[in-house]
């Protein structure tokens, strides 16, 4: 889909008196899909998954885009402190369960908001990884939300393409090798034979945080 596809589709949804919100992770490949949004109708909340174990250089870089693009944005928290989110060996569950770390700091806040909208524009593209890649651009999701993925086509070269072409910054950790971004114990700079997502919760087999799988309807 293309600039002008994605705002018909926006504004479609919201002629319907659809409830509309996206989230984001403010990497470099996410600022296209803010950048569309923010000309379509700047009110559209984007809520910000705050789990706490952000790298600083991410917080910088999504107050940097929330001013320059206007947005409206919303911090979502886990409802559970993290003095409670220790294993049975008193360690954080990052240690020794992220499936359950991402699920108390992600999922589940996350799954709040859907009960209160009907429409979730989510920026996954397709070529990130084989699970994404089987996902369509319209998917249900639970709770009866439409999940919209506008750029589940699109590549990297369109990612770089549409941030040249706008001028659109990138995240300040990709200079240094970081390119799937997010939480810092768990991301690490990305190797030349790795595929994208393959720089997160290395070494495991895990690819997705539960957002984009438990939060699905397949």
């Amino acid at each position: 889909m293309d600039f002008d596809q994605i705002s018909e589709k926006i504004k479609g949804y919201q002629a319907q008196g659809k409830r509309i919100f996206t989230s984001s992770s403010f990497q470099t490949h996410s600022i296209p899909l803010l950048h569309i949004i923010s000309q379509v109708d700047a009110s559209i909340p984007v809520y910000f998954l705050n789990t706490g174990y952000h790298f600083p250089e991410t917080l910088e870089f999504r107050d940097q885009i929330v001013d320059l693009l206007g947005l409206y944005i919303i911090d979502l928290k886990p409802d559970t402190p993290k003095i409670m989110q220790l294993g049975a060996d008193g360690k954080l569950l990052f240690t020794s369960d992220p499936d359950h770390c991402c699920y108390l700091n992600k999922t589940q806040p996350m799954e709040k908001v859907l009960m209160d909208h009907d429409v979730w524009i989510n920026g996954i593209r397709g070529e990130q990884n084989m699970y994404r890649s089987q996902l369509h651009e319209e998917q249900p999701a639970k709770h009866g939300v439409i999940r919209f993925h506008p750029l589940i086509s699109w590549s990297n070269r369109d990612i770089l393409a549409y941030r040249k072409k706008y001028k659109l910054p990138e995240h300040p950790l990709e200079a240094k090798g970081y390119f799937s971004i997010g939480c810092g114990p768990c991301t690490r700079k990305l190797d030349l034979a790795m595929q994208e997502r393959e720089a997160r919760w290395y070494g495991l087999n895990k690819t997705e945080c539960g957002l984009n799988t438990d939060l699905v309807n397949k």
